[in-house]
């Protein structure tokens, strides 16, 4: 029977992540500060190594195998940060992996993972063709299956971002991440409940992909069914595991259209000097969103990453 990642779990999975990555800075804007009606403290996980939080789960589940696993290597199918997380992650300990990847994914994406030494095996866009091709790779070549965040040591890992903050910032009163498939959430909300139980926890979502607030408002998980929105790394469904998390700590997701994320992402760049992608973007435009709920409080609010291809994203 698996158990939820205990702050003594996080500890270790910190610990054992140390070398891999970057404990990325804490930085604020006076500017955005006044606009929001209140103090937000950006976990800018845009300077992650791969360029996202997705470094900390994957290296923090390679890092768990056992030698027999390792020596028969990791897969995956994703055709964004987890790809090249999960390729940096397997080549820092010498471990084989394996990607599925569909031949829509950008190109500056397949380079990234070709580039950590990962073997690429192509599929149609489908969630069936990229399941059905995983299974494959898996049964012929024995590797074990790191999924993108439905696994406590992947959300174990994604905790050490939330971790890292309250150490440095430890007196919030909310805290604020983006949700797809809830890894990162589920992670800052164990991560808060062991060390900060008084703060609030709010995920941040885009309206076009609301499958996590449709959950929680009715108790069940509710699927991502063509989801449409600039945010691409929300498009995931939750799973049972961040969902039960999730569930229990979240008081409340805040929903944000494309056209408000757009607007949080630019202020970024042009006020704080730093890239973040379209996902990253969404919690800061669910406080500006609803100002009334952040009011006079001390916000952490973590940038989940800065991967943006320049060549194919028209907002630029």
């Amino acid at each position: 029977m698996e158990n939820i990642p205990t702050l003594e779990q996080i500890q270790q999975a910190h610990h054992r992540i140390r070398p891999f990555i970057h404990r990325t800075p804490v930085m604020s804007s006076k500017l955005i500060n006044e606009m929001a009606g209140c103090s937000i403290y950006f976990k800018c996980e845009n300077f992650q190594k791969i360029g996202a939080f997705k470094m900390r789960g994957a290296s923090n589940a390679v890092l768990s195998l056992p030698p027999t696993a390792i020596s028969r290597g990791v897969a995956t199918h994703s055709s964004g940060n987890h790809a090249q997380a999960l390729a940096k992650a397997a080549a820092n300990v010498g471990c084989k992996a394996y990607i599925v990847m569909p031949e829509s994914a950008p190109v500056v994406k397949v380079k990234a993972v070709r580039e950590y030494g990962a073997e690429i095996f192509f599929c149609d866009s489908s969630l069936q063709a990229r399941e059905q091709t995983l299974r494959s790779v898996l049964k012929d070549t024995g590797a074990s299956l790191i999924h993108p965040y439905d696994d406590y040591n992947i959300i174990a890992g994604q905790a050490t971002a939330a971790f890292e903050l309250i150490e440095e910032i430890p007196d919030l009163n909310i805290l604020i991440a983006p949700v797809g498939g809830g890894g990162l959430l589920s992670g800052t909300c164990l991560a808060a409940s062991y060390l900060l139980p008084e703060a609030i926890i709010i995920g941040g979502e885009p309206e076009g992909a609301d499958d996590a607030f449709r959950s929680l408002q009715s108790g069940i998980i509710q699927p991502s069914i063509y989801p449409q929105t600039i945010a691409d790394g929300l498009l995931t469904s939750l799973s049972e595991r961040t969902f039960g998390i999730i569930k229990k700590h979240v008081k409340e997701i805040i929903t944000v259209g494309d056209p408000e994320i757009l607007v949080a992402m630019k202020l970024v760049w042009e006020r704080m000097k730093i890239v973040i992608e379209p996902s990253a973007a969404v919690p800061l435009a669910a406080v500006f969103k609803k100002p009334e709920v952040f009011s006079g409080k001390r916000v952490g609010l973590i940038l989940s990453g800065g991967n943006v291809d320049l060549d194919r994203n028209s907002f630029v």
